[in-house]
């Protein structure tokens, strides 16, 4: 079965002074009116196991105003295992604790993984790049620790490479060191980020063909190294990233910034044949990013040997009847969910009669 959370405790979090949330192991459906804290309450579940927020907040901004400080707390239960985690928030640090222990917040998906599904995501085909990198990559830091210590320091390596362009008179030698790092970090990263992608591709496009009854969905990887990148070795990707660098020099120098590497790649999508982004319907597209997130389901549960705790945060307003039952099936398959709606209605009954249904009005 894996761990499940029970209980949820908020203090001075956000909009609540005080809340405990009980949880069911199937569904729990957070219902009321807007703004009354649903999403707070989700942001508070994927902080405590991801180790992140999707609004990316100051600690402060999760400070109820008027408070010095916020703490939030679960207790997660399955296979004979307690785990108590919980994260202290002040103006300006959070500390995460595990069983009474500090840990890492890059350590708390090793607990409980989670997948969230929101409004924004809707628009997963058609924002920019780095909005499909950032996906990838978050899904990445959550499956694998290692991961995000790759992209953290490929990351440092690339903010160091753009200081030192952005230097009046930049020192060459040192730029020649930084160009080694940063391809070595880079080659990491991409062959990391490659072998992710493949995996969640292979999920993804066998659930995207049901949910569109039939229709071919391609994804591919774009590299700003150019093409073959998945057939080389890590080694040979460095060679090329340095090659590359070596023939943007000017360009980089005249922009002042790095114009080569994962920072600059892109996943891309085609329905039939056609691309998604510019001749796929809203529908298609939505079903695109729902097969994505299914599959991010799939690949956790394959990776941990346990299903992730799935949040949807007011999505199925967004999705349309076809799309908001595929969705509906698809969380009945064993994992527990958390959903936030203001109407009831989007559920059939007998989801709702098994389901455990917290009131936020």
């Amino acid at each position: 079965m894996g761990l499940r959370v029970c209980r949820l405790e908020l203090r001075d979090w956000r909009n609540f002074a005080e809340r405990d949330i009980a949880f069911g192991e199937g569904m729990t459906i957070l219902h009321g009116h807007n703004a009354a804290g649903k999403t707070n309450t989700v942001e508070a579940l994927q902080m405590l196991t991801a180790g992140m927020s999707f609004r990316k907040p100051k600690p402060s901004q999760q400070v109820r105003e008027q408070a010095t400080s916020a703490r939030i707390a679960a207790r997660l239960e399955g296979d004979g295992r307690v785990v108590d985690v919980s994260c202290t928030i002040e103006a300006s640090k959070r500390t995460f604790m595990r069983n009474g222990k500090r840990v890492q917040a890059g350590e708390m998906p090793g607990t409980l993984m989670s997948v969230l599904f929101n409004p924004d995501d809707l628009s997963f085909v058609k924002r920019g790049a780095s909005y499909r990198r950032d996906e990838l990559d978050g899904f990445g830091r959550q499956a694998n620790r290692g991961y995000s210590k790759v992209l953290a320091a490929y990351q440092r390596a690339v903010e160091q490479r753009n200081r030192l362009l952005k230097d009046e008179h930049p020192n060459l030698d040192l730029l020649d060191a930084w160009d080694a790092s940063v391809a070595l970090g880079g080659a990491t990263l991409l062959q990391s980020r490659l072998r992710l992608f493949a995996r969640l591709r292979d999920q993804m496009i066998p659930i995207y063909r049901q949910i569109s009854q039939g229709e071919e969905l391609t994804s591919n990887y774009e590299c700003s190294l150019g093409e073959g990148c998945e057939e080389l070795s890590r080694d040979q990707l460095a060679d090329r990233f340095a090659e590359r660098m070596t023939q943007l020099r000017a360009d980089e120098l005249r922009r002042q910034q790095t114009l080569v590497g994962p920072q600059r790649d892109d996943i891309t999508f085609a329905i039939n044949g056609r691309d998604a982004r510019a001749y796929g319907s809203q529908g298609q597209q939505r079903s695109i990013v729902l097969a994505w997130k299914m599959a991010e389901v799939a690949l956790a549960e394959e990776v941990l040997g346990e299903k992730p705790l799935l949040l949807l945060d007011d999505v199925m307003s967004e999705l349309d009847g076809s799309r908001r039952e595929a969705a509906t099936r698809f969380v009945q398959g064993g994992m527990q969910t958390v959903v936030t709606t203001t109407n009831l209605g989007y559920f059939p009954d007998e989801l709702l009669e098994s389901a455990t249904v917290v009131s936020f009005d």
